[in-house]
């Protein structure tokens, strides 16, 4: 009877942040993607009038924000709710306002 091993791979498996080992140290932090990417918008705006800036990173922040955190929670509102530190109802209206159904 002969007995093989498995094959190992040189690469370590992802830890549980679900990043690569070495991505920590190269992702940007959100605060410093957002800036440069309202930076962009007001640049590629030049010589437009820009108005409800606020709202629209909001809504362009909040949709995915939610999405994520819904499929992350696998629907569960309640578990939504408490990790966004928001309650269930105004959970459920922030999402009804972007039109995302559980």
């Amino acid at each position: 009877m002969t007995s093989e091993a498995a094959p190992t791979t040189s690469e370590p498996p992802p830890p549980a942040t679900g990043l690569a080992p070495d991505d920590h140290r190269h992702a940007a932090p959100l605060s410093q993607c957002v800036h440069a990417a309202v930076e962009a918008y007001l640049t590629n705006m030049a010589g437009h009038e820009i108005e409800d800036l606020y709202d629209l990173v909001m809504q362009e922040v909040e949709r995915p924000l939610f999405e994520l955190v819904l499929h992350h929670t696998q629907g569960n509102l309640s578990q939504a709710a408490r990790l966004l530190g928001l309650t269930r109802n105004t959970l459920r209206k922030r999402l009804k306002a972007h039109g995302i159904d559980r």
